[in-house]
């Protein structure tokens, strides 16, 4: 017997939480793949604790998501009976590890970001979620601080981390832009106040990683081309892996409880 996946009627307001917490999730699923295998026993430490952190963003989000679609949906089964489609984060949240360098540079430009955005849904007419941007955006911006100072370590070190680091700039780059991608449900919402308007933090966010990779004496990447289709649920291969092993339990057994 397996679990049956979740119907969602995803309203704007709904959508717009399931977004953020799926960014919030599976980010914070790779992060915890670095458990036990951290450079050293500090950052091992730090990385397991950033990605506490955006599961605590998650639940929060889904259970927020849950109440605001008020068909008994649970952060449980948002997170695990979804189907991939249903998953609506960006596609940079799920790019594989890699070496540290890479890990380190999807951090910092996803952080880069998530501080800007976080800081920005304090002001959200939408008290929930304004109460949630509160808490997020003190936990990026020391995921920001963290990550630019070892983009700035790695990036203005050894040759070899310079160029490792180099790499996975340029690696992470095109799934950048998809940060401030925006539809009609978002506008949606925009206009009631409960969201943002992502355009304006770009050149924030640009000014940001420009100074950081400056300082790490890094070139930014000269691309404009992106990666798009994480927000509409159309993913690469490998969220199907990170779900295979995230769902595994309560699809096999379905209600499992401790």
């Amino acid at each position: 017997m397996t679990a049956r996946s979740l119907i969602i009627e995803e309203t704007p307001l709904v959508l717009y939480c399931l977004r953020r917490a799926d960014d919030a999730l599976i980010l914070g699923h790779r992060l915890s793949e670095w458990c036990g295998h951290g450079p050293t026993l500090e950052e091992d430490m730090a990385l397991s604790n950033m990605g506490l952190d955006l599961l605590g963003q998650a639940r929060s989000l889904y259970s927020y998501a849950a109440d605001v679609e008020g068909r008994g949906a649970t952060e449980d089964g948002y997170a695990y009976l979804r189907e991939e489609r249903q998953y609506r984060n960006l596609l940079l949240a799920e790019q594989p590890n890699g070496d540290f360098a890479q890990t380190i540079a999807r951090q910092f430009f996803y952080a880069a970001f998530a501080d800007l955005f976080w800081r920005a849904m304090t002001s959200s007419a939408d008290d929930t979620l304004a109460a949630i941007a509160c808490k997020s955006e003190k936990e990026m911006a020391y995921h920001l601080r963290h990550s630019a100072e070892w983009v700035i370590r790695l990036g203005d070190g050894t040759g070899e981390s310079h160029a490792r680091m180099q790499a996975a700039v340029a690696a992470m780059w095109s799934f950048t832009g998809e940060m401030f991608a925006m539809d009609d449900a978002e506008r949606e919402l925009i206009e009631q106040g409960k969201a943002i308007d992502l355009g304006p933090l770009r050149d924030g966010w640009r000014a940001t990683v420009s100074d950081v990779l400056r300082t790490a004496t890094l070139d930014m990447p000269a691309s404009s081309w992106m990666q798009q289709g994480g927000r509409a649920g159309r993913h690469g291969e490998y969220l199907g892996h990170i779900l295979a092993e995230l769902q595994h339990l309560q699809r096999s057994y379905p209600g499992a409880a401790w």
